[in-house]
């Protein structure tokens, strides 16, 4: 029989483990490794212990990962030593280390191994040693990984950044906001795990899915699903409405407050579009999945299945309420995999949205739809390509529905939905357009074959419409939220004959779902144009009106409408003002030293013509703050007065990083601003 070498300990040998596998941002408490490349531990031999020798020790490795290990599930493998170690399973190669009297051992883990938390256990002849344990993860690095990356360059953009922009507003006001995934920051990474052992499928069977959490498409489509809480106990509670008993969405400037929260209490409340997509974005990366925050403007919510968008009005322009919408902006998430289950022509770039809007095979999830899916209108594959293919590529129809019953088009659009894609350009703060990755250039012959190709059965198609009256709605330069300020609409006729119309102007408050409130201001007249001529329609805006009315959001929608009741002739223009935000001036004092003490100086003017109350900053940064927010209250500020923080924060990381800065009040919501603070030892 063959000698044992008596194991004493052994060395995860973390330090070094870590820096070849791109882990040492989540710190050296324990080995953290991604999968399909070799990691090294040491053993260290008992004193008096048979000398270790590499064909006569008998000696194998155990692996053991979720509650019910099993060989069947690969949540259980075991495996010898060889001369070197391969890299398409779990494999085990050893050399002495005279140096140290202890035997060093290079294990390489599958690259289509499940990810998870694994023990490590020697056995030798039926006598188990226990070595300690490890995370796995998704591999980048690794090209026989499914999430695999040639460029170095995004890889480290789309796994290992952790500072981001989210894109804004209209397409016409586009406003990038600072976020910190912090998805290295201390036991992010545990509760990113959790959130995987809180889902339905693992609670209902949990050998199935720890075997499934080898396949990134389905550890994503969990996640949609588990970043809202609509099914389960998922991250955050979405609401659109009504904020009393938790956070104003608009309040989050990181995803680490979200996801302790959760941990410790449950489902957050609360979140709106780019925040779900901003946590699925943390804890993609935190897994190791490349992933980036996409923003989808007039982004189109298809309740019907159609790929049409219906406005429906009465006779006299009041619009009626019906199930589709489109929202100024949406955010979702696109997570980088290869997709063995729809061919190698739908690898890449993959859509999730994790807000819940419709229900996918029962449950409030969507996707991983590929994006070449998306663009070819290849609308049968898998997951929920259909709903992502209309809000990018939907079109809209105007309708008035007369008193008779029936329904006549007097407007339409096949270009409105879907504009600037964008999302955070790699290596830089800059934003990157990826419309063309998502659909061909509106009104090329591609674009409408894709189209026609997805709605082959729907027949509504018209491009554009008969010269005759035009409205152009015009705003004014400079519209800070807290000052007045007027637009106007032009209605030109270009008939060859007079027309007489009814002159409508509304504004009404609108949240960025497309969710109309109250109205900032109406007038209306009744114009006789000769041909050639034009007519103007001026509505003055005021604060005192449309202040209590708008959201956090700082969106009036304006909507011009003209309507002949002679001729049955109606025409809409629509446009969506995004007020200014005020302006934060951060200034941070003296030179950044890890784990020195150094001050962030603050100050907003208050646009508004009334005092704000509840006033507070707040600062976060990854390397910065310790992985929390700090917030400073400084109670109430006169109308046009300055509001003035210092907040002390510790430095923890040396190198180039990033202070995100949120102001919060009870009138001014969502005013954020960052500043590059370099750090050194």
């Amino acid at each position: 029989m063959s000698g044992v070498f008596d194991i004493e300990r052994c060395d995860l040998n973390i330090k070094s483990n870590s820096s070849s596998h791109h882990t040492d941002l989540y710190g050296e408490e324990r080995l953290i490794v991604r999968r399909g490349q070799p990691f090294n531990v040491t053993l260290h031999p008992s004193a008096g212990s048979k000398d270790f020798k590499l064909g006569e020790t008998s000696l194998k490795f155990i692996v053991e990962t979720g509650p019910l290990p099993r060989k069947e599930s690969d949540t259980k493998v075991s495996f010898g030593l060889h001369d070197s170690t391969v890299d398409t399973e779990w494999s085990a190669s050893a050399a002495n280390d005279p140096s140290e009297h202890a035997v060093s051992v290079a294990i390489t883990s599958s690259p289509n191994a499940p990810i998870g938390v694994y023990s490590l256990t020697a056995d030798q002849d039926g006598k188990k040693t226990c070595l300690g344990q490890f995370t796995l993860l998704f591999n980048a690095w690794c090209p026989r990984d499914a999430v695999h990356m040639y460029s170095e360059t995004k890889r480290r953009e789309y796994v290992l950044e952790q500072h981001g922009l989210i894109y804004r507003g209209t397409y016409k006001r586009i406003k990038g906001m600072p976020w910190n995934f912090g998805q290295f920051e201390p036991g992010i990474l545990d509760v990113c795990l959790k959130i995987l052992d809180e889902s339905p499928k693992f609670v209902s069977d949990a050998d199935k899915d720890c075997s499934s959490r080898r396949d990134p498409v389905y550890v994503t489509r969990v996640l949609s699903a588990m970043i809202n809480s609509n099914d389960d106990r998922g991250v955050l509670v979405g609401e659109w409405g009504e904020f009393s008993g938790g956070v104003h969405p608009g309040l989050w400037i990181g995803s680490g407050d979200i996801l302790r929260h959760w941990a410790e209490g449950g489902p957050v409340r609360y979140g709106q579009c780019w925040v779900f997509a901003a946590v699925a974005c943390t804890v993609s990366r935190a897994l190791g999945i490349p992933c980036r925050v996409v923003t989808n403007f007039g982004s189109a919510h298809d309740t019907d299945a159609n790929l049409v968008i219906e406005n429906l009005y009465d006779e006299n322009g009041e619009k009626i309420s019906v199930g589709d919408s489109i929202w100024n902006f949406h955010v979702w998430v696109d997570s980088w995999m290869t997709r063995p289950d729809l061919g190698p022509e739908f690898d890449g770039w993959q859509t999730s949205d994790p807000t819940p809007q419709e229900t996918s095979e029962g449950v409030f999830c969507c996707g991983p739809a590929p994006v070449k899916a998306v663009k070819e209108g290849e609308l049968t594959k898998n997951y929920d390509t259909p709903f992502i293919f209309a809000e990018v590529n939907a079109d809209v129809v105007d309708l008035v529905h007369l008193s008779n019953g029936t329904f006549v088009k007097f407007s339409g659009s096949t270009n409105s939905v879907g504009k600037f894609i964008s999302t955070k350009a790699v290596a830089s703060d800059e934003r990157h357009d990826i419309t063309h990755q998502y659909k061909y250039a509106e009104g090329s012959k591609e674009e409408r074959q894709v189209y026609e190709k997805a709605q082959h059965h729907n027949k509504l198609k018209q491009r554009g419409e008969e010269p005759g009256l035009q409205l152009k709605i015009k705003l004014a330069d400079n519209m800070i939220v807290g000052s007045n300020f007027e637009v106007y609409v032009v209605l030109t006729n270009n008939c060859m004959e007079a027309r007489t119309c009814t002159f409508l102007f509304f504004a009404t408050a609108i949240s960025y779902n497309g969710k109309r409130g109250d109205s900032c201001g109406f007038t209306s007249d009744k114009v006789e144009v000769p041909p050639g001529e034009e007519r103007r329609l001026y509505l003055k805006l005021e604060y005192d009106l449309y202040g209590p009315a708008i959201t956090s959001d700082r969106l009036i929608q304006l909507s011009a409408i003209t309507i002949d009741k002679q001729t049955i002739d109606y025409h809409k223009a629509e446009k969506t003002i995004v007020l200014d935000d005020p302006h934060i001036e951060v200034k941070v004092l003296g030179e950044a030293k890890v784990n020195q003490p150094v001050l962030a100086e603050l100050t907003l003017l208050n646009p508004l013509p009334e005092p704000l109350q509840d006033c507070s900053f707040a600062i976060e940064g990854a390397g910065l703050t310790d992985g929390k927010p700090i917030t400073e209250k400084i109670g109430g500020v006169g109308p046009k007065q300055e509001a003035k923080a210092s907040i002390e924060f510790r430095p923890t990381s040396p190198g180039s990083q990033v202070l995100l800065v949120n102001f919060d009040s009870d009138k001014l919501r969502n005013i954020k601003s960052f500043i590059t603070v370099v750090v050194t030892e």
